[in-house]
Order: C-alpha cells, then structure tokens, then sequence
C-alpha cells in the first residue's frame, strides 16, 4: 500500500530523496508528483462546508496482536491478520491496519501546524467499494502525556535506529484516545510514496495532547534529531473540504 522501507525516500526539501523528488525516484511513485488530489491540506475556516451531523464515527475495534516497526522514518503500531476492527464510513466497511505519528503535523488548521499528528490507516476489501483506503488524523500539541504513547515508546527504544519490529503483545486500538464530534473531511492521498490517491481523510477537530519528552522521543527513534517526518502542504485543487459537526452555528474556528 505504501513504501514500508522508508530509506527509500526521505523529507529534506533540497535532497535528492525528499517530497519534492518522490515523483521521480519510481515509475510508480508518479502521483507523488502529478496528482491532483494530494495530502497534506490546509483547513481554512474560509474553505470548508459546515454540515449539520454529529461527527460520531462508526467504530467497532476489538483488541489484537500487535508489533511495533522503525520504518526509518516514522514508527508504526500495525496489528495483525486484519483482527483489530472496523470503521464504517458511507456504509463502507475498512479494517483498521496501522497507525503511525509524523511530528510536526501534516494537515494544518488556518494555516496552523500541530506538534505531532497520528494516522489510522483502515482498508476496505469490498470489490464494489469505491474508495479502498480510510485514514483517521489525530492532531496533538504539546501539554500533559499521552497516556498511550507512554506506554508504547517502552517498545520503541529498543529498536531505536533500527530497521526492525519488535512483538508488543495485545494492543486494543480503543487505548488510543481520539476525537470528539467535529471532524473534517476531504479526498485526498497517502502522504508517503506511493502518494496513493482516492483516501477518505477524517481529522479530527478535538485537539489531544503529547509531552515534549514524547514528541523527542518519536524522533530520537528514527534519529529525526531536527529533521521533520511531515510532508509538505499540497494544492487544494479546487477540493471541497466538509467540517461536520452537530450545530451548525458552530464554525470550525
């Protein structure tokens, strides 16, 4: 689905691996440079269509085996046999298969950048499904701990500059606290090569919170000292871009 040897590619804007040359590295990385419904976006109050709907989303996780992976440039929590659970999205199943943190933020809100961002990366295996991939975005900024991360990165520093995965036993996806009611949602990508296009985004507008020491020690393990793991902003392209939530005098402000 997406590059799981994360040295093949890398986020430094003047090298001759970074988002600006994706496109180029593989024939079948071309999205990366010609698509024209990319990922990361900015959400601008200006932009988006309010929508009068309760931002609960359909989930149904269930707790399963888990590893922890040093994909180089991030780390990644990736369940097995597709045995975590399920969202439903416009009556579309997708089984959940990992999530991953990129600090800072990818997506932006009015032009702001977050400290961290997590992605939950669902699959649908119906044939008849239209869109095939369904990411859920968390955004953090810096405050109190995050109770899941304190757990994980026990897991992390062993592999810390590692290429490798380490078994964590069984992980209940519900342990990753996200959301709220308000969301926005748009087309767009995966924002890592292959730059896939055709993926349900839903970022979550209910901010949670990181340590500076956990932020540190995401990027320590992939040795991201002062290098980011977040790609650049993306052309809107005409998109639209729907901010949900249950009253529609609230504005996504």
């Amino acid at each position: 689905m997406h590059a799981e040897d994360q040295t093949e590619f890398d986020y430094s804007l003047l090298g001759a691996k970074g988002p600006g040359r994706w496109g180029d590295l593989k024939e079948e990385w071309g999205a990366c440079k010609s698509g024209s419904l990319q990922s990361p976006i900015d959400m601008s109050s200006f932009r988006v269509e309010v929508v009068e709907k309760s931002g609960e989303i359909k989930r149904s996780y269930t707790p399963s085996n888990a590893i922890v992976k040093n994909r180089g440039h991030d780390i990644s929590v990736q369940w097995l046999n597709n045995s975590a659970g399920t969202i439903q999205i416009n009556c579309t199943v997708y089984f959940l298969q990992q999530g991953h943190w990129h600090s800072p933020s990818e997506h932006t809100i009015n032009g702001r950048r977050f400290d961290l961002e997590l992605h939950m990366v669902h699959l649908s295996f119906d044939p008849n499904a239209t869109y095939k991939i369904a990411v859920i975005a968390q955004l953090y900024k810096i405050g109190p701990p995050d109770a899941f991360l304190s757990k994980l990165i026990e897991n992390v520093m062993p592999i810390a500059d590692k290429l490798e995965e380490r078994n964590i036993g069984v992980i209940d996806p519900e342990d990753i606290k996200m959301g709220g009611r308000k969301y926005y949602r748009y087309m767009g990508s995966l924002t890592v090569p292959p730059c896939t296009e055709g993926v349900i985004w839903t970022i979550n507008k209910r901010m949670r919170t990181v340590s500076l020491d956990q932020v540190r020690a995401l990027r320590i393990a992939v040795h991201d000292y002062a290098e980011v793991n977040a790609r650049p902003l993306q052309p809107l392209n005409r998109r639209g871009v729907q901010f949900y939530c249950p009253n529609p005098e609230n504005t996504p402000n």
